[in-house]
């Protein structure tokens, strides 16, 4: 059952993307040579809880940490910890706030000094197929044209599409329907409408599309090695088309008075 959202309760799911969208700008400017995964994770959720929020993760289905921290090959779910970032890397993180109840969810890959062009051509890409995966996000369209523009550039980009990993609804809880597959077909699939709100994440690699899971039973790898990549957008369907919660940066008026100066001292 796909559950609408009123445009008050799209608002509140807004104010949970603002937390969510500094909590990825302090994360971002720990990001260097050094640094554990599990100091990431440390840092995310004194923040969040700083701001009046919770962090959506901990505790999730038994998960231990507050962020997904997941390095390299490593596609998602990765449980933070003794994990040292080193220069050439690439780590995902994701993140999920609630705040007031309602919840907003993000991701992106952020590179460790400088990377190398393979790298470097993963992560635009699988940015690129974020942004028009989004710009399908209408009243009117299908899933498919969703899921479709997603794989027509990622793909274009020559990356692999992980299928078995797919975005999903999300509002009150974490996870609502629908899925939300990183390929189809335009014009097939569930019809969008207006109050739907959902995390739309492609999750690509630079080499093949099969995966294997951690021997902790949490973290998804590449079965190849090769390097991953996860972006992703809460992103609420309205009249005037796509409204993105959790943009990758906010106006001064979006986070609200002082949200700059608790990232800087957070720092």
């Amino acid at each position: 059952m796909i559950i609408k959202k009123s445009p008050g309760e799209i608002e509140k799911m807004a104010r949970a993307g603002a937390i969510l969208v500094a909590t990825l700008d302090l994360l971002e400017s720990r990001i260097r040579p050094g640094v554990s995964t599990g100091e990431l994770d440390t840092a995310a959720e004194r923040f969040i809880r700083g701001r009046g929020a919770i962090p959506t993760f901990k505790g999730y289905r038994g998960f231990p940490g507050s962020i997904c921290a997941s390095p390299n090959a490593m596609i998602v779910h990765g449980i933070p910890g003794p994990y040292r970032l080193k220069s050439g890397d690439i780590i995902s993180i994701d993140v999920g706030v609630t705040l007031d109840g309602w919840v907003a969810d993000a991701a992106r890959t952020f590179a460790v000094d400088e990377i190398d062009r393979q790298a470097q051509k993963l992560l635009a890409g699988t940015e690129e197929s974020l942004h028009a995966g989004v710009s399908e996000c209408r009243p009117g369209n299908r899933m498919g044209d969703v899921s479709g523009a997603i794989q027509g550039v990622a793909e274009g980009a020559g990356l692999a599409v992980v299928r078995s990993l797919v975005g999903h609804g999300v509002g009150r809880s974490m996870h609502e329907d629908p899925q939300v597959p990183n390929y189809g077909k335009p014009g097939k699939g569930p019809l969008l409408e207006e109050g739907m709100v959902l995390a739309i994440e492609p999750m690509t690699t630079a080499g093949r599309p099969d995966v294997r899971m951690g021997g902790d039973g949490w973290a998804i790898f590449a079965q190849d090695g090769s390097p991953a990549a996860h972006f992703e957008f809460t992103v609420a369907i309205t009249a005037e088309g796509p409204r993105v919660l959790t943009p990758w940066h906010l106006s001064a008026e979006e986070s609200g008075a002082g949200a700059a100066e608790q990232v800087a001292s957070a720092r």
